[in-house]
């Protein structure tokens, strides 16, 4: 994605407009579908025969006009997703595939054009530093390979849902990405839908009155796993933190488990803008996150927030049109614009990464949401204040989301993997 401020900075016809873009040519990075390959010594070449004028806007926009290299270290299903949204966005360029897998990953290379291929995260990275990598991975491996990638230099990383297990291992991933002022992306969550975001800023604007109400809705069966949709919603949503957790859990078994398998959780959230969450274990009928206003009712019901103002003669809520923008591609849906929001901010440099519409820090968020359920439960319903002191605690993910499919008994097929499923 070209950024605005090359675009606007483009010379105008008879100003050598063309002649820069017909010399900057193209070269050849890896085989690949996409035909946006150059790289920063093709476009030196290329500047060194041009004109003074241009030659001078060359050196002033030539890195903004560069695409940014892309590795995605995992291509499972997931992954094969990533590699479609990057292969699909102009101003990025996949350079490289990390898989475990040998058999997929030359199925994937060969279905997505790459011949970069490597078993892992360092081999990968020990032989190409791209400027963004996607971490792709189940829970377990997520960790190492966010260092790995903050220890190669990379301008940005990104994961996905669930962020780990251990909430000292999500801190390191988050401080040593901070420290080398790396931007850390979130991934796949519906938090990141342009419709979230838009109804967010709506009502963080005032559009509805203020806010004096929020609830939480099937807040069981994965708490971690899936319930971190939840929490990453209704705190865009309400524009506020979780600050205390108290939470009743079901059934017994599930509280002393490692993992949040089954685990059914009734509570209430405080907020740090001094609003009391009420929070639910299942379909109220409704499964996601409510917000309200004097006058107005918002609701996220896995899905584009349903918007409701007044009441009809019945007094009961009447539903509006909320008018959301549609967003750029939407075949990508949620992933689509969790990328390209995290492609804008490593464009424009980390101190804008509270711009995410996804970030690392609201899975760890979540993470600590979960945790702290559970432990208040245990504990006889305590109310838990964050952030929580003791980092050693954790909450593992089901297998499948800890483990993968190939390790769970879901794994793919190589049609699947070669896009013939």
């Amino acid at each position: 994605m070209v950024c605005s401020l090359a675009r606007c900075m483009i010379p105008p016809e008879g100003h050598g407009r063309h002649q820069a873009a017909e010399s900057l040519g193209s070269e050849q990075v890896a085989p690949s579908t996409s035909s946006r390959q150059v790289t920063a010594p093709g476009r030196r070449a290329a500047a060194a025969s041009l004109p003074f004028a241009t030659l001078n806007f060359i050196t002033l926009v030539g890195d903004l006009l560069m695409p940014l290299s892309v590795g995605i270290i995992g291509c499972g299903r997931m992954g094969q997703q990533y590699v479609d949204v990057y292969n699909t966005l102009p101003g990025t360029e996949l350079v490289a595939i990390a898989e475990h897998n040998p058999e997929r990953r030359r199925v994937v290379g060969e279905r997505f054009g790459i011949n970069a291929l490597f078993a892992d995260a360092r081999e990968m990275l020990a032989h190409v530093t791209p400027d963004v990598v996607a971490v792709v991975l189940p829970g377990k491996y997520i960790h190492d390979a966010v260092l790995a990638a903050v220890e190669a230099g990379v301008r940005g990383v990104s994961t996905d849902k669930p962020i780990g297990a251990v909430l000292a291992d999500v801190d390191e991933m988050v401080d040593a990405c901070a420290e080398a002022g790396i931007v850390f992306g979130g991934g796949n969550l519906q938090r990141a839908m342009t419709s979230v975001q838009q109804a967010a800023n709506r009502l963080q604007a005032g559009e509805f009155g203020e806010i004096i109400g929020a609830s939480v809705h099937r807040y069981g069966g994965e708490i971690s796993g899936g319930g971190c949709q939840h929490i990453a919603v209704l705190r865009r949503l309400t524009g506020a933190e979780v600050t205390e957790v108290i939470a009743w859990g079901e059934p017994a078994e599930a509280l002393q488990q490692e993992s949040d398998e089954g685990l059914q959780i009734n509570g209430q959230f405080r907020l740090s803008n001094g609003i009391v969450c009420p929070v639910f274990p299942r379909d109220t009928p409704h499964r996601g996150v409510d917000v309200w206003t004097q006058d107005a009712l918002m609701r996220w019901d896995w899905g584009d927030p349903q918007i409701f103002t007044g009441l009809d003669n019945n007094g009961k809520r009447i539903e509006i049109d909320p008018n959301y923008a549609p967003a750029e591609y939407p075949q990508f849906t949620y992933l689509g614009t969790s990328i390209q929001s995290f492609i804008s901010v490593v464009e424009r440099g980390v101190e804008h990464e509270n711009e995410l519409f996804i970030s690392g820090r609201d899975l760890r968020r979540s993470l600590e949401v979960a945790i702290a359920a559970k432990h208040s439960a245990l504990r006889g319903s305590v109310p838990l204040s964050l952030p929580l002191e003791d980092r050693s605690l954790s909450l593992h993910p089901v297998d499948y989301r800890w483990l993968g499919g190939d390790q769970s008994g879901r794994p793919q097929t190589l049609d699947e993997a070669a896009g013939n499923a």
